[in-house]
């Protein structure tokens, strides 16, 4: 049986403020609100689609905070999305200023063609590395968005 050891007050605060940041990238898409979600990176971050899986070249890579934003905008294009989160791992370095993890997603994009409505739904895992910054705020330095498998079907209310 796995055994993990007992967190130290610190470190449990900066994993729920990490998992705050995840919610919250999450609901921002939800929203349809790209700035703040931009807000959520660091200025020059890394930030990879990778719509045909792991082990593949990204189809999307940033590097600056604002050219994330056209990306967070295809939300808008959707007359509802919904985002629901499952397990994360999150282990934070021994400088306490630097954290990795995975994340499991949900993702639902209902939108319309042709007059019928449709469901794009995804099994999504983000590969994360946040750092603190000297506010104690977390924000993604680095984010790798894999699309494990996707399904488009119509969609009835």
């Amino acid at each position: 049986m796995a055994t993990t050891a007992p967190l130290t007050p610190e470190e449990a605060r900066d994993r729920l403020n990490i998992r705050r940041v995840i919610e919250r990238y999450s609901q921002c898409a939800d929203r349809c609100l790209p700035e703040e979600q931009a807000s959520l990176f660091i200025a020059e971050p890394v930030f990879h689609i990778y719509m045909q899986g792991q082990g593949t070249e990204p189809t999307q890579a940033v590097t600056k905070r604002e050219d994330l934003i056209p990306i967070f905008e295809y939300t808008k294009g959707c007359k509802h999305t919904s985002h629901v989160l499952g397990q994360s791992t999150i282990d934070i370095e021994a400088d306490g200023k630097t954290a990795t993890g995975e994340t499991y997603c949900l993702a639902h994009y209902l939108s319309e063609k042709d007059g019928q409505r449709q469901m794009w739904q995804a099994s999504l895992r983000y590969h994360d590395i946040l750092k603190k910054q000297d506010d104690g705020f977390w924000q993604f330095a680095e984010r790798k968005l894999i699309v494990d498998w996707t399904e488009t079907r119509p969609s009835n209310p």
